[in-house]
């Protein structure tokens, strides 16, 4: 699992590649700790380069909406993402984008 962070356009972009399970997806919770620590700006969680990921990704991406609220994005599930979070029904909690362009674009809410 690799984590590469960006800036573009206002926003923290944080591409996320390989698979996400149990042994490795804490780098992602500390990188969305950070981010709420750091700024008001959107925080989109690009996750079109992940094969695989399993129920703790889902509570690091839970948590970082408890801790981001609503500057947190998801944006660009791969197919293997975007069937995991419509079995969940995560779209309900979490704002999921098709791409990264349209989760920074997105106002945030009032």
């Amino acid at each position: 699992m690799r984590i590469v962070p960006r800036q573009d356009r206002g926003a923290l972009v944080l591409a996320v590649t390989g698979d996400l399970d149990l042994d490795n997806v804490a780098p992602l919770g500390g990188a969305l700790e950070s981010a709420a620590q750091d700024g008001d700006a959107p925080v989109v969680v690009d996750l079109s380069g992940v094969n695989f990921a399993d129920s703790t990704t889902v509570n690091v991406l839970l948590q970082g909406q408890t801790l981001l609220g609503p500057r947190l994005r998801v944006a660009a599930p791969s197919p293997f993402v975007e069937r995991l979070i419509g079995v969940l029904g995560l779209d309900s909690v979490l704002p999921v984008f098709p791409t990264v362009a349209e989760a920074i674009d997105s106002p945030l809410p009032a």
